[in-house]
């Protein structure tokens, strides 16, 4: 099974090329399941029913968030009748939405996707580690579902890397969102799990995380904010994960980077091509 995952999209830019890419990697390279974080898609700042509608449209299987699920307020109201898109698990209970959910592939698999987000210097939230677990005990691989993937909406890398060992051998993948910035740690662990702390954003690289350059630099040197922080709108890269999940075990064969667009050094899975 193919699975290509595509990191944070931000603002215009980033959600313009996902929108044109999307389409033709899943065509060019037979993906059999698609996941997209959208958090930042509408203007940087959250997700809108509208803009979900467009990813979903353009291939996305599964579209998840983070801390910013909820910056657009019509997002508490949609995300229940959207059940392809994901909040952190970790929210209290009560919380709009789910974090959770098995999906069918394009192979007919079934694939238990899970949306958690980190404690170190995030917001408050429940135990990633037990909500996780939770999860799995319902769902196990191999058993109920034939792949399973998580991604951690964290700050810290020994956080995201914990998450990965925990849990390694018993999913197919786990992939770091949130800081915007792409690792070079893309890997399969020794359990079988295929593993990157963070899988970049799909946006432009030209920024500080996204966000138009002046106002986050300004803040730094000044520490007086000035203007409102407004996504970087240049040319935009892509930056993602393949990963190559055998049909048998539900555990990871081949991993690669995947990078597309203006300024990062491109990348494209080999052993697709």
């Amino acid at each position: 099974m193919r699975l290509l995952i595509l990191g944070d999209v931000v603002g215009r830019s980033g959600r313009e090329l996902v929108l044109r890419e999307l389409p033709r990697l899943r065509e060019r390279f037979d993906i059999d399941f698609a996941i997209v974080n959208g958090e930042n898609s509408a203007g940087g700042f959250g997700i809108s029913e509208g803009i979900f509608n467009q990813l979903r449209d353009a291939g996305a299987d599964v579209v998840t968030t983070g801390n910013h699920v909820w910056d657009q307020r019509e997002a508490l109201v949609f995300i229940d009748r959207e059940p392809n898109l994901l909040r952190p698990l970790n929210y209290p209970k009560g919380t709009p939405g789910k974090g959770a959910g098995v999906f069918t592939a394009k192979n007919n698999a079934q694939v238990l996707v899970i949306n958690a987000m980190g404690r170190i210097y995030m917001d408050a939230m429940d135990d990633p580690f037990a909500a996780i677990d939770e999860e799995l005990a319902l769902c196990p691989l191999g058993e109920v579902c034939d792949a399973a993937i998580i991604d951690f909406h964290a700050e810290a890398t020994s956080e995201k890397q914990a998450i990965g060992h925990y849990f390694d051998g018993r999913v197919s993948c786990v992939f770091g969102t949130h800081t915007h910035v792409p690792t070079a740690d893309h890997q399969i662990l020794g359990g079988g799990s295929a593993y990157m702390s963070d899988v970049g954003m799909c946006g432009d690289y030209d920024s500080v995380i996204g966000m138009d350059k002046a106002e986050p630099v300004n803040r730094f040197v000044r520490k007086i904010p000035t203007a409102r922080f407004t996504p970087a709108l240049g040319e935009a890269t892509i930056s993602g994960l393949a990963v190559e999940v055998n049909n048998k075990t539900g555990l990871a064969e081949k991993v690669s980077a995947v990078r597309i667009g203006a300024r990062l050094e491109p990348a494209l899975p080999d052993f697709w091509l």
